[in-house]
């Protein structure tokens, strides 16, 4: 009774959420929970041990921070690729809409592999700066920032295709300059569809592995990511730490998308409010 309380006029309501909690249960909830089962049999002690052994910090925040840093660069950068795509039209205009979902469609060793070619320090990139940029954190940044870019762009561009320049043109007859259009004007609007990019960008950069493992240069305590631990555990047989691992890294990104969405909820009751 709490489900439904009035009448559907569509059939098939009870059959259809019955479907829909058994494929989430068998494709989310169930792995997730025999997760938790196997990090259990090394008991609470085990698990705390697990996951503040020194290698397993480093590699918490380097991820956490790497992901952080990631995030920062695609709202920008994100947010002006969606801005071109919507309100210019240009040659080739179908050609770069497409190359935003090009990391979707790669597969993820296929970029880590072209990303540590090209920043290698003979690669065609990579032996014009004077610091190294492959196998060390900031190749992992990099990694980061290409594999997550569609998450922004694609959460911000229907935002901005439904959003009139209009308005944008009205503020600007009343005097205001660019700066303040996008400050009082685009930014209330963009900001509910910035949080949910970055939520979900944030969430795939903390447990990113294909296209990281090749450029991340994998050194302990230094460049080693956190999915590269867990791999590591699987490969000694250590299911039970690898299972740990694994758990604290779904109870990071499920704490970070939850204040996420808090604030998103946040901001749509404002607005909701202001309307």
């Amino acid at each position: 009774m709490f489900l439904l309380k009035t009448p559907s006029v569509l059939p098939g309501f009870k059959t259809s959420l019955g479907l829909t909690v058994l494929c989430l249960s068998l494709l989310v909830v169930l792995p997730f929970a025999m997760m938790a089962v196997k990090a259990a049999e090394i008991g609470a002690g085990g698990f705390w041990q697990t996951i503040t052994e020194p290698n397993v910090l480093a590699a918490v925040w380097l991820s956490l921070k790497m992901s952080f840093y990631a995030m920062l660069t695609n709202i920008v950068f994100g947010t002006l690729t969606a801005w071109v795509l919507v309100r210019y039209d240009f040659a080739g205009k179908s050609l770069v809409n497409a190359l935003v979902d090009l990391p979707f469609a790669l597969p993820t060793a296929v970029t880590g592999i072209a990303l540590a070619t090209l920043y290698s320090p003979q690669g065609w990139l990579g032996q014009w700066f004077p610091f190294k940029i492959a196998f060390t954190p900031v190749g992992i940044w990099i990694a980061l920032v290409v594999v997550s870019l569609p998450f922004i762009v694609r959460a911000v561009q229907p935002v901005l295709e439904e959003l009139s320049a209009e308005y944008e043109e009205a503020a600007a007859t009343l005097g205001a300059n660019r700066l303040t259009v996008f400050r009082r004007v685009l930014l209330p609007e963009l900001m509910p569809a910035l949080i949910t990019g970055a939520g979900m960008m944030f969430a795939r950069a903390t447990g990113e592995y294909g296209s990281v493992i090749f450029i991340a240069g994998n050194i302990p305590m230094e460049s080693e990511i956190l999915p590269l631990i867990i791999t590591g555990k699987l490969e000694q047989f250590d299911v039970q730490g690898a299972s740990a691992v694994a758990l604290f890294m779904l109870m990071i990104s499920f704490a970070v998308l939850f204040l996420l969405n808090a604030a998103q909820w946040a901001l749509s009751k404002r607005a909701g409010a202001k309307a």
